[in-house]
């Protein structure tokens, strides 16, 4: 590779991407290594009208791109790092891991005068595609019904505002929010407590290949190893669980002065059974600590939950 040129750094090409990928283009910039974005259109992208679990699940938002990154057509990828499965294809890496954003969900009421997810009328409807949201906002208002949304953050907040298909209110990302700068004054976020995140929320990632050895200097110029810490934590607990986005997994990692605090959820679709618990752990033995909880939940018997055998 000759980086006497500037980075091919591939992206989708939602609005979102496009920022997120921007960022990450003027970052390394900065610190010497120009870029230009490749856009990638995903089969993710492509259909819009099924949701996610009976398609294929988030990483229909990879495999184009990472198709690109093997084939050397781009030198690296900008991905939100929730959107990562737990094992990546063969001669790819995460390379580097920015400093995480706001990690938390945020609900979007209809009706602005909702101050706090208790204030939802009874029997209020709830848009969202992702399994993980739905079960937990289930375990905490059983009287709310769910619709599937999907469709990047302004058609989603559109669909809200109009109702459309009765809603009441949608879940977002906080992240997401803020990297598109969106002023939402409706918007109530959720503590980790109320909504366990995704593995990676808030995080982007960058994609290169095993040998591109000559991009380190690139790499470690954006890498943010607390983040990066609790990053392979968290996709520690989802590669132990053999998780993907037909069942609610939720894990949050942090760290604290020489140790990380993890937090890991596995439950029900809608919210029943709940296995939930949380491990502490030097810095140093992060990816122990993400396995180790994944072990605690599987002997508090989640197993039964995702199929996979206590071993």
């Amino acid at each position: 590779m000759n980086l006497n040129r500037p980075l091919r750094i591939g992206t989708r090409g939602s609005l979102l991407a496009l920022t997120q990928s921007g960022w990450v283009r003027d970052r390394l910039a900065e610190a010497g290594y120009p870029g230009e974005l490749v856009v990638i259109k995903t089969t993710g992208d492509r259909i819009q009208d099924r949701p996610l679990h009976e398609i294929g699940g988030k990483g229909l938002f990879l495999k184009e791109i990472e198709e690109a990154l093997l084939r050397e057509e781009i030198d690296l990828a900008v991905h939100s790092l929730k959107d990562m499965p737990a094992e990546l294809p063969a001669g790819l890496r995460i390379g580097a891991v920015p400093e995480r954003a706001d990690p938390r969900d945020v609900l979007i009421p209809r009706d602005p005068s909702v101050k706090t997810l208790e204030d939802l009328p009874l029997g209020s409807c709830v848009g969202t595609g992702s399994t993980r949201r739905r079960a937990q906002l289930a375990r905490l208002r059983p009287d709310l019904t769910f619709v599937e949304i999907r469709g990047n953050v302004d058609t989603r907040l559109r669909k809200v505002r109009e109702g459309v298909d009765g809603m009441s209110a949608t879940l977002l990302a906080a992240a997401g929010l803020a990297r598109l700068g969106l002023d939402v004054p409706e918007a109530i976020a959720l503590s980790p407590e109320q909504m366990l995140p995704a593995v990676g929320q808030g995080s982007l990632a960058l994609e290169a290949r095993v040998d591109a050895f000559e991009l380190e200097q690139a790499l470690l110029s954006i890498h943010h190893t607390p983040t990066a810490t609790c990053a392979a934590a968290e996709r520690a607990f989802l590669e132990r669980l053999e998780g993907d986005c037909t069942t609610p997994i939720a894990a949050y990692a942090v760290t604290e002065g020489a140790d990380i605090h993890m937090s890991g959820l596995v439950c029900g679709k809608d919210g029943n059974p709940w296995f939930a618990d949380s491990f502490r752990s030097p810095q140093a033995y992060a990816r122990r600590a993400g396995g180790a909880l994944a072990e605690a939940l599987l002997r508090k018997g989640a197993g039964a939950v995702l199929g996979v055998t206590n071993a």
